[in-house]
């Protein structure tokens, strides 16, 4: 049976990585900061038993502390890094940055996928697919930027993929591959677009047919590339 750990997962994108994860049979352990509030991701869970339920708030150290002893000698095939904020409220005017805020996307967008890559690193190691997904943007392209808005968010993207093409160079080696995947616009609480259900199956068709040859890509939720 694979198995996937998915953060960020009691809404939007991680609970439809979550369900779709649970209908193919997958072992799923399903990750977000306050369980006993994901009254969704608990119905989830109770049409399938292979879906464990688990708290982890990725800016905090003694959670993936947690998380690390919970999973313990447990194979985890794909790591999917998908919790993430956008804290900005329209377009901040320069001179006015609130910078607690713009730290707090960045210890959650970045500094969290890689703190969770970080500590079930041999867990990935032990499985069979060994890979490590980001779910990023394309407004973390730089090349992509035409307006001055949503100065944390791209920051904060555009920093997680550094990190995980570095990354990808790192856990080469070891046969564990990364993939930096943006999901498009979808409907969810940060955004209007796409259907959920869309966007993952297009992604879950990306990392099925991944090799190490495309690991540290960075590419649309329809498999087209997107420029650094």
């Amino acid at each position: 049976m694979p198995s996937v750990l998915i953060t960020g997962s009691n809404r939007g994108l991680g609970l439809e990585w979550a369900r779709q994860y649970a209908v193919e049979g997958w072992r799923v352990y399903a990750t977000c900061r306050h369980p006993a509030e994901a009254a969704d991701l608990h119905r989830l869970a109770e049409k399938h038993a292979g879906l464990s339920i688990h708290r982890l708030d990725v800016t905090r150290t003694e959670d993936v502390r947690a998380i690390v002893h919970e999973v313990a000698g447990q194979p985890i095939d794909v790591l999917l890094s998908n919790a993430g904020v956008y804290l900005e409220k329209g377009r901040p005017e320069f001179g006015c940055f609130r910078y607690q805020e713009w730290a707090q996307t960045i210890d959650v967008n970045t500094f969290g996928g890689m703190r969770v890559a970080e500590a079930l690193v041999d867990n990935i190691a032990a499985s069979r697919k060994r890979l490590i997904v980001a779910i990023s943007s394309h407004m973390g392209s730089i090349a992509d930027i035409q307006s001055p808005d949503s100065y944390y968010y791209r920051s904060s993207k555009a920093a997680l993929n550094a990190a995980m093409q570095a990354l990808s160079h790192q856990l080469r080696p070891l046969g564990i591959g990364v993939l930096i995947l943006h999901p498009g616009g979808v409907k969810t609480r940060m955004g209007p677009g796409m259907a959920p259900e869309t966007s993952v199956r297009g992604m879950r068709q990306i990392i099925d047919r991944f090799t190490m040859a495309d690991t540290g890509r960075f590419l649309r939720w329809d498999g087209t590339e997107l420029p650094w």
